[in-house]
C-alpha cells in the first residue's frame, strides 16, 4: 500500500488525464500495450465463449473491441465519459458490446451475472477497502466456473493506492480447494503480471 496515496483515485483525477491527452496510456500504438493484448486473450480458454462478460476500465475499447468475440454479451465501464466516446465509436460494428459510465464500487451493476470478469490495468486505482468492497461483489456476480482475468503493471507509480502485484496477491489469497477461487494460469512479463482465476 502507498501510505503516500492511501485514497481510491477519484472520477475527475481521469477526467484530468483525459482532457490532457487523449490517449494518456499508448493504448492504440504502444508494442506493450499490444503485446500485453495478445497474452490476455491467449489466457482465455479458445474454445470457450462467454455468455456474458464483463471489462472494469475500458478506456479507449482498445482491448473490448478484441474480447467481444469471446463474448455474446460484453459491459464494458469506464469512469470518464470522454474515452468511452472513443470506445463507442471503435466498437460501433461489434452489437453485443455495451457500454456504461460507472465508478466501482459505488456503481456496480449488482442485477447482472457474469461468465467472465477482466479487471485490466484498473486494480490499483482502488484503495484496499474498496478493492475489498469491488472483490465482494465481483465474487458474487461471477458465476460457478466462470473466470477472473488479472492484468496489471508491477512497477510502483507514486500516486496509485496500490501495485499490480498487490491487487494480484489479494485475489490469489482466495484461491484454494475451500477459497472462492482457483488459479488456472499466471503470467510474469517484464513490467506486467497475469493471472486467471476459475470461480468456484
Amino acid at each position: 500500500m502507498n501510505s503516500n496515496q492511501p485514497h481510491t483515485l477519484p472520477p475527475d483525477y481521469f477526467d484530468a488525464v483525459y482532457r490532457a491527452n487523449t490517449d494518456p496510456w499508448n493504448f492504440e500504438a504502444s508494442a506493450y500495450e499490444h503485446a500485453k493484448y495478445a497474452d490476455t486473450l491467449a489466457a482465455l480458454p479458445a474454445e470457450r465463449l462467454y455468455e456474458s462478460g464483463f471489462e472494469v476500465g475500458c478506456s479507449l475499447g482498445v482491448l473490448t473491441e478484441m474480447l467481444a468475440p469471446r463474448c455474446r454479451h460484453l459491459l464494458s465501464i469506464d469512469v470518464a465519459e470522454v474515452p468511452l466516446q472513443r470506445a463507442r465509436q471503435r466498437c460501433a460494428h461489434l452489437a453485443q458490446v455495451e457500454f456504461q459510465r460507472m465508478a466501482l464500487p459505488a456503481d456496480f451493476p449488482s442485477d447482472r451475472q457474469f461468465d467472465l470478469v477482466v479487471l485490466s490495468e484498473v486494480g490499483y486505482y482502488w484503495a484496499l477497502p474498496d478493492l475489498e468492497r469491488v472483490a465482494t461483489a465481483l465474487l458474487a456476480a461471477l458465476q460457478p466456473g466462470g473466470h477472473l482475468l488479472l492484468v496489471h503493471w508491477t512497477p510502483p507509480v507514486h500516486d496509485y493506492p496500490l501495485t499490480g502485484d498487490e491487487v494480484h496477491d489479494f485475489f490469489l489469497a482466495q484461491n484454494g480447494p475451500n477459497a472462492p477461487l482457483t488459479h488456472v494460469h499466471g503470467h510474469r512479463a517484464e513490467q506486467y503480471r497475469l493471472d486467471l482465476l476459475r470461480r468456484n
